[in-house]
């Protein structure tokens, strides 16, 4: 997955909050991504958490006052306001919100915030009460009219039903907004859509039996975050997986069968820059769909006949030349023998501007793995890669797909 926040300098404002232990979490998952920290911590903060802590984790001296105590050096507000690509204040307490929409400088995290010039993040942290009451609520309001981002407390997936929304967001939400931020500014994906299909089809023989394969989806779920880390609006389509992404989506198509697949991406090809084909559609599905469960017979077989599906990549393919907008079209193939040649063959036929093609032959690659060894084949030629994960997979997918996009 793109890492939107690898060399990334981040003022971290700690205030005197019961939620300041969280600020751990969120200097360690900032880390790991390859940020750099700084703190800057409110005389209320340091009753919480201890600034000994702090340094420890980010390996830079924790800034609280104006003049370091030992020496008596100046800390410049200015400065660390310049140097930081992002601020964010992480647990906020009603407290420091009022002084920072009001621009109350009494204290070295608010006279940075007044300094900063990079977009700053505000994560609410008090009771519930002083969330609700309305001096809070304008104080918010008037920190967004500024261009604040402020990260909404138990909005987020992982925050606590039980609690509501005067809790701080959990620390990987609020890392998540940083993500996302600097992905839709600085990712090579900005201001592209991007469609994407994924995981099985279930075609129905009656109400409690179907046609199906293995497809776990992984892969085009690891594509779909790929997209959106770099900036792109991603509309993923899946049948019926187990998956989630760490990305929100632009839209998300929840699918059973190859029709609905179909009916749903040719409705929305129009409206995309490319799509990338990795579900595994059915290429067949049931005749005739049985109304009620299908009872065992006590003697004699069961003859269920099939029809085609309609091919999605061959239907997207020949809608590609007839649009006025340039689009984009990546499909999968999967197969058993004859790799490269049935692939070339699928490129050509249904008018796809490359193929990515992986070999049920090749150990840890295909269906239900978390690795992926994968061919990129275009008019050009044919370029191998070794067996990765997934995520590193569809990094290299997705490098191809930008480079096409831009000639």
């Amino acid at each position: 997955m793109a890492n939107t926040l690898k060399g990334k300098k981040i003022v971290l404002g700690i205030t005197g909050s019961i939620a300041a232990y969280k600020a751990c979490y969120i200097i360690r998952g900032l880390i790991k991504r390859g940020a750099e920290v700084q703190v800057v911590i409110t005389p209320a903060g340091k009753e919480f958490i201890t600034p000994v802590t702090l340094s420890a984790l980010t390996s830079k001296p924790v800034i609280s006052e104006f003049f370091a105590q030992r020496d008596g050096t100046w800390n410049s507000h200015v400065d660390l306001g310049l140097w930081a690509d992002a601020m964010l204040v992480a647990p906020a307490t009603a407290s420091t919100i009022g002084k920072m929409a009001n621009g109350v400088a009494d204290n070295m995290l608010i006279t940075t915030y007044l300094s900063a010039k990079a977009p700053v993040f505000v994560a609410p942290a008090m009771d519930l009460d002083m969330y609700a009451h309305p001096s809070t609520q304008k104080n918010l309001e008037t920190l967004r009219s500024y261009g604040n981002h402020i990260i909404e407390p138990g909005t987020g997936e992982l925050a606590s039903h039980l609690v509501g929304k005067g809790r701080m967001e959990e620390p990987e939400n609020i890392i998540l907004h940083l993500e996302q931020y600097f992905a839709s500014k600085e990712g090579d994906l900005v201001g592209k859509t991007i469609m994407i299909t994924t995981g099985p089809t279930y075609e129905k023989i009656d109400p409690v039996r179907f046609i199906g394969n293995y497809s776990s989806g992984k892969m085009g779920f690891a594509l779909a975050d790929e997209c959106a880390g770099r900036g792109a609006k991603v509309i993923l389509i899946a049948g019926p997986v187990q998956q989630t992404t760490h990305f929100p989506m632009y839209q998300y198509h929840a699918v059973e069968s190859a029709q609905q697949m179909y009916d749903v991406a040719c409705s929305l090809f129009g409206d995309v820059d490319a799509a990338i084909l990795s579900a595994a559609v059915a290429d067949y599905t049931p005749e005739q769909v049985a109304g009620e469960k299908i009872k065992r017979e006590k003697t004699g077989n069961m003859t269920l006949e099939l029809k085609p599906t309609q091919d999605i990549a061959a239907t997207l393919g020949g809608l590609k030349n007839s649009m006025e907008e340039r689009k984009v079209l990546v499909g999968f193939a999967l197969e058993t023998h004859d790799e490269q040649h049935n692939a070339e063959g699928k490129l050509n036929r249904k008018n796809l501007d490359f193929i990515v093609l992986n070999s049920l032959k090749d150990k840890g690659a295909g269906f239900r793995y978390d690795t992926n060894k994968i061919s990129i084949i275009d008019r050009e030629g044919k370029k191998d890669y070794p067996l990765k994960s997934k995520a590193e997979v569809a990094v290299d997918i997705v490098d191809h797909l930008a480079e096409v996009l831009k000639s």
